[in-house]
């Protein structure tokens, strides 16, 4: 893109936005001056992945906002919104694993959840493994006898009036029978989270000194169970370690780098004891130093967390000043924000980054995610198709059937060569019986792009699921299934590159081509087609085994008397499949519909098997 006149770009903060040609932000940012920022991207000296962003972008935008504060809070909430290729972040948090209490729920349970933050839901961690999570919530249930099972084991034993065996092994309160008022249940849940915050010095100390009062008192068991819940609690601490004599609360933030990407390590202190750890390798996309790199990550880090008083870094960020009145705004009080130098502290940060210098070469041998050779794959993909521009969004469609029967079709999206997969559709095909794969190919493409023009016309802030275009379309196919996508797309008026490629010799069919374009073997541009064709081939075909396994279970349960559709419903949320149905007892069966109805199923689940 051309640069704009700098009388037209503020001087002042806010935050910029280079959009491609259909608006799309490829790269947010933040600057305490948009006008001298922006400038600094139209020089001669930029970075290959700057120069391939300025080239792929159609537009330069911008929004003023009266404080740099107020532009890292809305550089935070537009990434976060519109995830842009070219912006250096965190990957997604479901990876991490963390115990959480449902406070948004009547009777709250601790679970292990992981992904996106749920309102209402308190989180502690994040731990290294999930079975972490479970070894220390086993320990901890007999001092804090909080529920754990899912909603529908809670619901059926609550209509039964049976509680399950973690109530007779004194591992639940009995919530779903009345056993436990709301108050006492409410004292357990603040228990738990209290200890799991690190504060259980104090708890410990509490159970002890109800311990030596019964033993006093000649109450014997009771002492024996307290004697039991203090042992318990003191293994659950011992998984979480032990790094300053004081009970002080922080966090550290420690990193190990190269050329190509960041290895970040996030301790999380509370009273003195490692309460939660975070490892993550991320992709450098960005020409970023490593005091910038920080700054990013405080950014994304406390988005949406509260932020302890005290921060450790291994590199003091740009303005940091400007970082600390920010998460000074996330606390709702002053935080602090250094590097450490001496004493614990520097020990601690020392050991985070032995660590994060231990995960990243433990990465470089496994190391998949490098940007570089994505950027040559999708440069060699553009000359070999002879593109217009670099395919930075491909969508691949493939179709699934079977006798023509549950006929399917996937559409998966590639972004910078890499799955996008909260971006990915299925399809139910609506208009064709039997088996016909052309025609099942035209009637995804045409309800795919025709939603796409639907939503072009819409503001940006009313766009949907289907509002910007590919790059580039790869259908799973040879000439026919090719064939009937294009004539779609000139039906529709689109210019849209399209290619099919066939499973047999990889031959890559083009529009107007005869003959097929055999790519080398060894050419990155062939690997990356290939795992878009697979993960789209893998895709259809999970969706095509649900809806068979459904209509085994649908055809199933209509022929047994007494279930209709809400039983029906109940059965396949319980138990999900056939094959657990037929595993299940008659008294597992009663446990979800009547009696008389599960005697029946339980008869027709083993009839002739």
């Amino acid at each position: 893109m051309d640069k704009p006149p700098s009388s037209s770009v503020p001087d002042g903060p806010g935050v910029y936005l280079f959009r491609d040609a259909d608006g799309r932000p490829l790269y947010i940012g933040k600057a305490k001056s948009l006008r001298k920022r922006t400038a600094n991207y139209f020089g001669n000296d930029l970075q290959p992945r700057t120069q391939l962003m300025v080239d792929s972008a159609a537009e330069l935008d911008w929004i003023v906002t009266d404080s740099e504060v107020a532009a890292l809070m809305l550089e935070y909430s537009l990434v976060q919104e519109h995830q842009p290729i070219f912006n250096v972040r965190l990957k997604d948090d479901k990876s991490f694993p963390y115990l959480a209490i449902t406070r948004n729920e009547e009777w709250p349970r601790a679970r292990v959840m992981r992904g996106k933050r749920r309102k209402g839901v308190e989180y502690y961690g994040p731990y290294a493994r999930a079975y972490a999570i479970r070894q220390t919530l086993d320990g901890l249930l007999r001092m804090f006898p909080v529920r754990t099972c899912t909603n529908a084991k809670f619901r059926r034993h609550e209509a039964s009036g049976r509680p399950c065996l973690l109530f007779h092994i004194e591992k639940c309160s009995g919530p779903c029978v009345g056993e436990v008022s709301k108050d006492e249940y409410e004292t357990y849940l603040d228990g738990l989270g209290g200890f799991l915050s690190g504060d259980s010095d104090a708890l410990i100390a509490d159970v002890e000194s109800a311990m030596k009062a019964a033993a006093d008192e000649q109450r014997f068991e009771q002492a024996a169970r307290l004697r039991d819940q203090v042992s318990a609690m003191r293994k659950a601490l011992e998984r979480q370690e032990l790094v300053t004599d004081k009970r002080e609360s922080f966090d550290v933030v420690a990193l190990d780098e190269d050329d190509l990407e960041f290895v970040l390590v996030v301790l999380n202190v509370r009273y003195g004891r490692v309460t939660g750890r975070k490892t993550t390798v991320v992709d450098r996309v960005e020409d970023l130093t490593t005091a910038e790199f920080v700054g990013r990550m405080l950014g994304q880090l406390y988005g949406e967390e509260t932020p302890p008083r005290e921060v450790l870094v291994a590199a003091a960020p740009d303005d940091q000043q400007l970082w600390e009145d920010w998460l000074a705004y996330r606390r709702g009080s002053s935080v602090s924000l250094r590097v450490p130098q001496r004493g614990q502290k520097r020990k601690i940060m020392e050991t985070a980054t032995a660590n994060a210098t231990e995960e990243f070469n433990r990465h470089r041998l496994k190391r998949h995610g490098d940007h570089n050779a994505r950027a040559r794959a999708l440069r060699s993909l553009q000359e070999v198709l002879e593109l217009p521009s670099s395919p930075l969004r491909i969508e691949c469609y493939d179709i699934s059937t079977i006798q023509g029967r549950h006929t399917v079709a996937s559409m998966v999206v590639f972004e910078d060569a890499l799955p996008k997969k909260n971006q990915y559709r299925r399809f139910k095909i609506r208009t064709i019986d039997g088996q016909d794969d052309f025609a099942a190919m035209e009637e995804v493409i045409r309800r795919r792009f025709t939603a796409y023009l639907a939503e072009k016309n819409k503001p940006v802030e009313e766009q949907g699921r289907f509002s910007y275009p590919p790059s580039l379309v790869v259908i799973d196919g040879g000439k026919g299934q090719l064939g009937r996508a294009v004539q779609v797309l000139e039906e529709l008026g689109l210019d849209i590159p399209v290619v099919g490629l066939a499973k047999k010799l990889e031959e890559v069919f083009v529009p107007g081509e005869s003959e097929p374009i055999i790519i080398d073997r060894g050419e990155e541009s062939l690997y990356l087609l290939q795992r878009v064709r697979d993960e789209a081939h893998r895709f259809a075909i999970t969706y095509h085994r649900q809806l068979r396994g459904k209509s085994m279970v649908d055809s199933l349960l209509d022929d047994v008397p007494g279930i209709g559709p809400g039983r029906k419903k109940a059965l396949i949320r319980t138990f999900g499949s056939v094959k657990k149905m037929r595993d299940a007892s008659r008294d597992e069966l009663a446990d979800v519909v009547p009696d008389r109805v599960a005697t029946d199923l339980y008869e027709a689940l083993h009839t002739g098997s």
